[in-house]
């Protein structure tokens, strides 16, 4: 079935990330508590397949975990451990072209902005749901007021983004693709997990575990030439070789 999503060619001026099953292997709410995780995985599934509103489980897995302060910055230091190929030379490459790179992801911020520091993503640019713990670090919630905590969140946040010259979004799940009307580019990702129902729909796809495969759906051939040309990135534009 041919995508009825619009889809333009490169260049763009901002980069958007999924995190979990896109710049790292795992998916952060699973490993908080490994005892739950066949049920966590059960309600991550059904919300990222689009089975179901993603506030109609995002709560409820917070609930059956109450993660302390500790195991959430445990999972940070998952995220790193586990972080894709060439994740780091791509974000350092794409902000040399001056391009604006963001995570956008329904994961939990302390979390996320540990895998973003590792990546280069400044912590502005890092947006995900913050939670709340007590004084002796107990989890006591979580931001209820985010728009990545619901369905639909991802792509308010980012139509509230300056687009100019063009915004790409690279994600997995059914909240990536709900965002997609607010890209130049959606590319469905499935170097992790591929969903059928998100790559059917998307124009474009990359099902590599190495982020090098993303370069020529990112850049124009005149900005691969530049990158090639600094000797900081030639090496992430020869990873690439593959795929050019």
């Amino acid at each position: 079935m041919k995508s009825s999503l619009h889809d333009a060619p490169p260049p763009y001026s901002t980069i958007v990330f999924d995190c979990d099953s896109t710049l790292a292997t795992i998916e952060g709410i699973e490993e908080l508590v490994p005892e739950f995780s066949p049920e966590l995985e059960a309600l991550t599934s059904a919300a990222m397949n689009g089975e179901v509103p993603l506030e109609a489980v995002y709560g409820k897995r917070l609930e059956l975990v109450r993660p302390t302060r500790q195991a959430v910055l445990d999972v940070g230091a998952r995220y790193v451990e586990t972080a894709l190929k060439n994740g780091r030379a791509l974000v350092s490459a794409l902000r040399a072209l001056d391009k604006r790179v963001l995570i956008v992801s329904g994961g939990v911020l302390p979390a996320v902005a540990i895998l973003g520091e590792h990546l280069g993503v400044p912590a502005i640019d890092t947006h995900a749901v913050d939670l709340h713990f007590d004084a002796d670090g107990h989890y006591s919630g979580f931001e209820s007021t985010s728009p990545l905590a619901r369905a639909g969140g991802k792509l308010e946040l980012l139509e509230s983004l300056d687009r100019a010259g063009g915004l790409v979004l690279i994600g997995d799940g059914a909240t990536d693709l709900e965002a997609a009307g607010a890209c130049a580019r959606f590319i469905a990702f499935g170097g992790v997990v591929r969903r059928e129902s998100v790559f059917q729909a998307a124009t474009v796809g990359v099902t590599e575990p190495d982020l090098a495969a993303l370069l020529p759906l990112l850049l124009s051939p005149s900005e691969i030439d530049r990158l090639a040309s600094l000797p900081a990135h030639a090496n992430l534009v020869d990873a690439a070789g593959p795929w050019l």
